[in-house]
């Protein structure tokens, strides 16, 4: 999808890269490689982005809508930060504290503000930030609201976020490339849950960020109008780090075609999506597949035709194909290794209530090193060699 997208000039945009699996597809399109991690590089949650650059060309209420949204993403960014860290939602309070030390570093700060400006914020206490905490004058009363807050700010920096993201960002995303951007972040350990979640956040935020800079300058003639691919892979990792943080993900996702951009939010099980200690947050994660404009099913076992098919109705033949389609592939004693899985490369595409189409994907000869997920393993001395891929 992302290679015959691009041929058509629709940019490609894989926001977070967990394997990485879409690395080596944007590098050969001629897109950005973005690397975060530990001590790979950072990205300021506080940087307003492409946001500043082309509210700085826009002029009147473009130019003030532009920045409000900038606001707000930064504002929802670092609660959702604070919520990974706590792993229950900020309080209500807390996120209007927030929003006026946001707009206190937006007044005062010169040049771009970083997270321990935002801790140096809460720490002085300027009026603006006082006056939404109601102390009225009591420093006890101001430093028992803001205190959870500094703590929480205080263990983003010292814990194992704090090389991500209190820094200054170290690559820019850039939307003038027409392979993409690419941002990897498979440095980071899958043993690292809560960062992994933290920074795909991030990475989507910034992301969208940079999209709405680019529509509001070419709504103003400033710029060519661009279409946009966005892939919001690994969605499981993300709902399942906190408390809430479904409703920052619906936040950042509720983008539709009246914008320019197409958006694949991929998982592995419908259970990933339901399977949520909140009841809440596992029904609004249901509304995200159920709002989906077209489901793709690879292969899956028979215990997730039950969950699938409350949302998209399949016929029996159907929900057989899929479930066909999971079976792992057989042992071939000639060879001495597996043979290739009956359901590689075979999908089933639904849209609405209509029939399912069934397509299969092969891949051509230029595509095969780019979409091999297991190169570490087909290159390891003590592996057979790697069967043909199609």
């Amino acid at each position: 999808m992302v290679v015959g997208l691009t041929g058509y000039g629709v940019v490609p945009l894989v926001l977070g890269d967990l394997k990485p699996d879409y690395r080596d597809l944007i590098s050969a399109l001629g897109g950005q490689i973005v690397k975060l991690g530990r001590g790979l590089g950072a990205l300021n949650v506080l940087d307003p982005g492409e946001s500043a650059s082309a509210a700085a060309r826009l002029t009147g209420s473009a130019r003030r809508k532009l920045q409000a949204e900038a606001h707000g993403r930064r504002l929802n960014m670092v609660t959702a930060l604070v919520t990974v860290l706590r792993g229950r939602p900020v309080l209500d309070t807390e996120r209007t504290i927030l929003h006026a030390a946001l707009r206190v570093l937006d007044e005062r700060h010169p040049g771009v503000p970083t997270l321990p400006d935002l801790i140096t914020v809460l720490d002085e206490g300027p009026d603006p930030v006082r006056a939404v905490t109601l102390a009225r004058g009591d420093e006890e009363r101001y430093r028992a609201a803001v205190d959870p807050l500094h703590a929480s700010l205080l263990g983003l920096l010292d814990g194992p976020m704090g090389q991500a993201f209190s820094r200054p960002t170290t690559t820019p995303i850039r939307l003038d490339q027409p392979g993409g951007v690419c941002i990897d972040i498979s440095g980071i350990d899958d043993a690292d849950a809560e960062l992994q979640a933290a920074v795909l956040l991030a990475c989507w935020s910034d992301g969208f960020g940079s999209v709405e800079a680019a529509h509001a300058l070419a709504d103003a003639g400033l710029a060519e109008r661009r279409h946009f691919f966005v892939i919001l892979d690994e969605l499981w990792r993300v709902l399942r780090a906190g408390r809430g943080l479904v409703d920052r993900v619906d936040a950042l996702t509720r983008l539709n075609r009246q914008r320019g951009l197409a958006q694949a939010m991929i998982t592995h099980t419908m259970a990933d999506l339901l399977a949520l200690p909140d009841p809440s947050d596992a029904l609004k994660a249901k509304g995200f597949a159920e709002r989906a404009g077209m489901i793709i099913c690879g292969g899956l076992p028979q215990t997730e035709m039950g969950p699938l098919t409350e949302i998209v109705r399949m016929s029996r033949a159907e929900q057989r194909m899929i479930v066909d389609s999971s079976t792992p592939p057989s042992w071939n004693p000639g060879s001495g290794r597996d043979g290739a899985p009956p359901g590689r490369g075979k999908f089933l595409c639904k849209v609405g209530g209509r029939p399912g189409i069934p397509f299969r994907v092969e891949l051509t000869d230029a595509e095969v090193s780019l979409s091999d997920t297991n190169k570490k393993w087909a290159n390891s001395t003590s592996a057979a060699p790697a069967p043909e891929r199609r």
